[in-house]
């Protein structure tokens, strides 16, 4: 008979891990990036608790997000609290409660991190970063432009322009079906069909609506031939005015910044579940992983909201790595002035807490690149 080993103090649980320097740096000063394009667009920061009571953190929108809530009890005052798996919620309730007499349309911005009880199969960390924008009370196309314009500023600024905005239309589907008249087994396939995007099984369980649901389906993808397509299409009330929206969305996105990449996906309908209007998906290039999500949705019990987040971690991933400030090496005793000027200048100053016997293999053992000489920052190869 063996002990069993002492666990391993490193081991952290499935979809957690420890961001190590120069990431962790990196992640924050991109999302600071990100923070300071939406401060110039009017949109102030909140922060909302990690945790609040279960009650108010699952209301209104939050209900799309508790099966990914964690919950604990509060030993305070016994009531059960959940850990943010999203943060509009939690801004919406912002709006209506604390910024309920704010005048509107109220912009609001918000970083920090939430915790989902899974990850997916792209994505399988449970811890998620999120830094975006909310712009409540105005319900039009412009707005719904709008957070698209931020948005890919905020890429931007973090050296991703090569970026595409997908937009979609949740409630599109649901309508038609609703319209037609289709439940159980046969809705139930027909959406199987539709999010697998299988132009066969829909011909097969599509009824009456297989041709038009088969040429939205083949329509997605460049803007252009995707408004075209719902332009033709023959669409109820509901639908057609969400046809309408997004066209007008489009136009508007394009009025301001047409260099911007627009695709359209008039069937797809997944989703947070409180989205009720346009919504939108970033991707970069070649990548199946999404940099951010948003949409229109309801604030409160019916205040027009929408709003868009991006997740930092994936944009890190797939953005051009950030340079790190250059360390210097500060022998001890040096002058301060002059290490405070290296500071100014971009550059972090690792100094020396005692005197070192090899100044030169001091900075090579702390990882710095340059030393201090002279009052100036000299590349430690130049260093005889």
């Amino acid at each position: 008979m063996t002990d069993d080993l002492p666990p391993n103090p490193a081991l952290l649980p499935a979809g957690l891990r420890d961001l190590l320097p120069p990431e962790a740096e990196t992640e924050a000063s991109a999302v600071e990036a990100l923070m300071t394009v939406f401060a110039a667009h009017g949109y102030q920061r909140v922060k909302p608790p990690l945790l609040e009571f279960e009650d108010s953190l699952l209301a209104g929108s939050g209900a799309a997000v508790a099966d990914q809530t964690f919950r604990l009890m509060d030993p305070d005052s016994h009531r059960m609290m959940g850990l943010r798996a999203d943060t509009t919620p939690q801004v919406a309730r912002i709006a209506i409660t604390r910024l309920g007499a704010a005048p509107r349309p109220l912009r609001l911005s918000y970083a920090g991190q939430c915790l989902r009880v899974r990850g997916t199969q792209l994505d399988p960390d449970r811890q998620i970063a999120q830094a975006g924008v909310e712009l409540i009370g105005h319900d039009s196309p412009e707005a719904d432009a709008e957070t698209v314009i931020v948005a890919a500023e905020a890429l931007a600024a973090v050296g991703l322009t090569r970026v595409s905005f997908d937009l979609t239309l949740p409630m599109l589907v649901p309508s038609l079906l609703d319209d037609a008249g289709l439940t159980g087994p046969d809705r139930v396939a027909l959406s199987r069909a539709l999010d697998r995007k299988d132009a066969v099984a829909v011909s097969q369980h599509g009824g009456a609506l297989a041709p038009v649901l088969t040429d939205l389906l083949l329509a997605a993808g460049p803007a252009d031939r995707a408004l075209a397509a719902l332009a033709a299409a023959k669409l109820p009330k509901l639908a057609g005015a969400l046809a309408e929206r997004v066209a007008a969305t489009v136009a508007a996105i394009r009025s301001a910044s047409p260099e911007i990449r627009l695709t359209v996906d008039p069937v797809e309908f997944r989703g947070f579940r409180y989205e009720t209007g346009v919504s939108v998906t970033v991707y970069a290039p070649g990548r199946h992983e999404e940099l951010g999500r948003g949409g229109r949705y309801i604030c409160g019990d019916n205040e027009p909201a929408t709003g868009l987040t991006l997740y930092p971690d994936a944009i890190l991933r797939v953005a051009s790595p950030r340079q790190a400030r250059p360390r210097v090496f500060v022998p001890f005793g040096s002058d301060r002035i002059a290490v405070a000027q290296l500071r100014a200048d971009g550059f972090a100053t690792v100094a020396a807490l005692a005197m070192a016997a090899d100044n030169i293999a001091e900075a090579n053992r702390l990882g710095c690149s340059h030393i201090l000489r002279d009052g100036k920052a000299a590349l430690l190869h130049t260093e005889g």
